[in-house]
């Protein structure tokens, strides 16, 4: 056996070789080879909830930080829900999940930053066992999560996302983002350079504290920045930089931790005509200056997620035809393209909430946005009613080879709850609810 796997490597590129033996699987993942190796994935179910999670990464919901939705699992048919939205370097990316009491479902959460042209790169990842998870994005770029339940489970669950700020310490005691009075990129010197930090304004002798546990590698004394000290933070290969201090309280080579004083707060070096402030920058290492202002940005909370009735597991209608619409957020101007139009009579599943807005799917298997308001259910306002004329097959979905969940006998009284094509999604006697065709 050994003999084999030896054989199976040298098989393999270098590259590969290392990424298998080094590289560690995330639950999702590993959850993925359980299905292979136990033959599911060669079965309708197991299939589907594979084709859902490849789906997520190419097909996604648009929505700002921060946000929070409440959404709905699916036992009869494998989902996976995906969130796109825009991160900056520096940020603290917050994903917390609550899964409603007597939910036993097994959750995945991965997070990836996602490039045109280039395969997703996974940037972090969880599972039930872990709740609450944070992340620090390395780069300004757009993030997808991808949340998804382990195949056949049901149950509510609650989903926040927010940013925050990665130092675990602002710069200068007592003061917030709020005392921020110059940012990045700003012009100085008649627009013959930009403003490579941000401008903390305090009264003159405030502390300048470490933002980061680390070392102070350089402190002195130059035209532009007066009284300086450079702080490096060894973890991450960055260095913070204080500037315009009125005194200096650090030695090069001093180990700091968050908090410590650094400094205090000035106005030497090319400042001199200005009031009292920190100057304050970081340097990547290999990049230069970043823009420190996400690094120090205050946490911001969602809004609730679920303001009016929870409709989650429900089917609705609209009230006259409208757009399926990519974000949760009302349309502005042209550059957001909508993602099918929906008539009336489409049955529309509830799968998740998010303020105003209801997360849904097509009979076609389209996921998009509508207005709460925009909807009735279809349970208290059917299509019509009427009694079978024959016995039939309630099926999963619209489809001739959507698998059945039931059947109900002639003569049994239906409501028409909707219509996609040829297939109406009907309501049975005993509160059964599946498709066919009339």
């Amino acid at each position: 056996m050994l003999f084999a796997g030896m054989l199976a490597l040298a098989g393999c590129s270098k590259q590969q070789t290392l990424q298998a033996l080094f590289q560690k699987a995330t639950p999702h993942e590993t959850y993925a080879r359980q299905l292979h190796q136990a033959g599911l994935d060669r079965r309708p179910a197991g299939r589907s909830w594979l084709a859902a999670a490849d789906n997520a990464l190419r097909d996604s919901l648009v929505v700002t930080l921060p946000f929070a939705e409440t959404g709905y699992f699916r036992p009869e048919r494998p989902l996976a829900a995906s969130y796109r939205y825009a991160v900056r370097a520096g940020e603290q990316v917050h994903v917390s999940l609550a899964v409603a009491p007597g939910a036993s479902a097994r959750v995945f959460l991965d997070a990836f930053e996602m490039e045109p042209g280039r395969v997703p790169l996974p940037v972090a990842s969880a599972d039930t066992l872990v709740l609450d998870f944070r992340y620090r994005a390395e780069n300004d770029a757009q993030h997808l999560l991808r949340l998804q339940p382990e195949l056949l489970a049901a149950g509510r669950y609650t989903l926040k996302v927010s940013r925050e700020p990665s130092l675990s310490v602002f710069p200068v005691q007592g003061r917030t983002d709020v005392a921020v009075g110059s940012f990045w990129g700003s012009d100085r010197d008649g627009g013959a350079r930009r403003h490579e930090g941000i401008d903390i304004f305090a009264p003159r002798g405030t502390a300048a504290v470490a933002a980061v546990a680390g070392y102070v590698t350089r402190t002195g004394e130059t035209p532009l920045g007066g009284r300086v000290v450079w702080l490096t933070d060894a973890e991450h290969n960055e260095h913070l930089y204080y500037a315009h201090l009125d005194r200096q309280l650090v030695s090069p080579g001093q180990r700091v931790q968050p908090g410590d004083t650094l400094g205090l707060v000035g106005n030497t070096g090319n400042a001199r005509t200005t009031v009292p402030h920190l100057h304050f920058g970081i340097y990547r290492g290999g990049r230069g200056a970043v823009d420190p202002f996400p690094f120090v940005r205050r946490a911001e909370s969602p809004a609730p997620a679920t303001p009016g009735p929870d409709r989650r597991g429900d089917f609705v209608r609209l009230r006259e035809a409208a757009w399926l619409q990519p974000t949760s957020a009302p349309a502005k101007g042209a550059g957001r393209v909508p993602v099918a139009r929906l008539t009336p009579q489409e049955p529309l599943l509830v799968v998740g909430q998010q303020g105003t807005a209801l997360r849904v799917l097509t009979p076609g298997g389209q996921a998009g946005y509508v207005l709460a308001k925009a909807v009735v259910s279809a349970k208290d306002a059917p299509l019509r009613r009427l009694n079978l004329a024959a016995s039939k097959e309630l099926l999963t979905g619209p489809a001739s080879e959507a698998p059945a969940v039931g059947a109900l006998a002639a003569h049994a009284p239906v409501a028409v709850l909707g219509q996609s094509k040829a297939y109406s999604l009907v309501r049975g006697p005993q509160n059964e609810i599946g498709w066919m065709i009339l």
